[in-house]
């Protein structure tokens, strides 16, 4: 019978022909496979002077265990466990020599790098249901372990992270300047929409950490109360040097009674944005010119200066915009008493704003979380998985001054000035 034959097999819809991974899963299910029995050898060889009474080497190599199918990031590979046997029988459970792999641990279905790749995509808008296509031309179009139920169980795991992360000492941290916002979230089964209360900190290295987050009722003061209190509980009994928030008075009230000490530096954000709303859309333009004249001043001299300007320029017909930014006069001019560098980081709370925006994109993505719990560990881990690409502060070598109580006049260490005059 001739061997040709006419029959083609036909492209299967949503499966990928990569000839190339193919021979990389084989070489990566080889390699596994060496690896693992590599590493059992070695196990026994260093129990090998371990003998049982006869004389017979206790620790020896056992066969495999069942194959099972392991999820990585090149698709599934099939792999078998090598065992390993003590055989001293005789001896109580607790008291045997057994063998634990660190390559493929006993319950494995996932790699590690697959682990951590899950939450990213979840927490970057993709949701349960759409795991498996997503990952399909990457796994394969049969993956296993990626139903939405396990996907399902990634909060659990976060709760247990994020109880951990609120239990933590802070003894040991010293946090220079603080940022504090609260972003609403509304759940789907929620009757209404809970405050996201988060406290951001910056080292003394420069660094920005998240120091506190809980859920709070709106920004009341008791509820930002609660969350420094617990901070301050927990360790930190250093106040920051300044805190920068917006207009939300719950806060400032809280911090006053919490740490007296600490400066207040409002967001001119925020405050550009309440004083724009009470001009007409065509004033705007002009309106933020003249605001940003203000708090780009070089000196706090020149930005009073601007800022009677303004208030004189339109204090007769809007009198509550002006209002609206004197009365908050010293907490908006605060940052001129630290280092120039700093400004850019102090005069906004943009380090939390930043944050907010990839916590807002996902619920968008996903039309709100189902329960504010989950809406609270999907914000805790958005802001941790940020916290990797913060930025350190510009001018870091100017936070041991801070720390160290010396004054600065607009923006220049003033033993700096002094030195340079002599």
């Amino acid at each position: 019978m001739d061997d040709d034959t006419t029959i083609t097999s036909l492209h299967q819809p949503g499966s990928v022909e990569d000839p190339l991974t193919e021979i990389a899963r084989d070489g990566a299910r080889r390699m596994l496979a060496a690896a693992l029995r590599a590493e059992a050898d070695a196990f026994v060889a260093q129990h090998a002077e371990e003998t049982l009474p006869d004389g017979r080497q206790r620790v020896v190599r056992h066969g495999y265990g069942p194959e099972r199918s392991i999820q990585t990031g090149i698709g599934a590979l099939e792999v078998r466990r090598p065992k390993v046997r003590d055989r001293a029988s005789d001896l109580p459970a607790e008291k045997r020599i057994r063998f634990s792999s660190a390559i493929l641990p006993r319950w494995a279905r996932r790699s590690r790098s697959l682990d951590a790749l899950l939450p990213v995509l979840y927490l970057r808008g993709i949701s349960t249901g759409d795991f498996q296509e997503a990952l399909s031309a990457l796994l394969g179009t049969d993956a296993p372990n990626l139903s939405p139920n396990v996907i399902s169980r990634l909060t659990g795991e976060w709760q247990h992270e994020y109880d951990r992360w609120q239990r933590r000492d802070l003894s040991a941290r010293r946090y220079v300047y603080v940022w504090a916002d609260g972003v609403y979230l509304q759940a789907r089964m929620e009757a209404r929409a809970e405050c996201m209360l988060v406290i951001l900190g910056a080292t003394p290295e420069g660094k920005k950490e998240l120091v506190g987050f809980q859920v709070g009722v709106r920004e009341s003061a008791q509820s930002w109360r609660e969350l420094l209190v617990d901070i301050k509980t927990r360790g930190l009994k250093v106040p920051p040097e300044i805190a920068v928030g917006d207009g939300a008075m719950g806060f400032w009230k809280a911090l006053d009674e919490v740490f007296p000490s600490t400066r207040h530096q409002r967001c001119w954000v925020h405050k550009t944005a309440n004083v724009l709303n009470k001009f007409p859309t065509s004033m705007h333009p002009s309106v933020k010119a003249d605001l940003r004249d203000i708090w780009q001043a070089e000196t706090r001299a020149a930005a009073e200066a601007a800022m009677d300007t303004f208030a004189e320029k339109y204090g007769t017909k809007y009198a509550k915009a002006v209002t609206c930014l004197t009365k908050d006069r010293e907490a908006l001019l605060a940052f001129y008493a630290f280092p120039a560098e700093h400004w850019d980081h102090l005069r906004t709370g943009n380090p939390i704003e930043s944050v907010f925006a990839t916590v807002r994109h996902r619920t968008v993505r996903t039309k709100g979380a189902l329960s504010q719990k989950t809406a609270k560990l999907m914000v805790f881990k958005l802001v941790q998985a940020a916290a990797k690409t913060w930025r350190r502060l510009k001018g870091a070598n100017q936070l041991p001054q801070v720390i160290e109580g010396v004054t600065f006049t607009d923006g220049v260490a003033d033993r700096d000035t002094e030195t340079r005059a002599a």
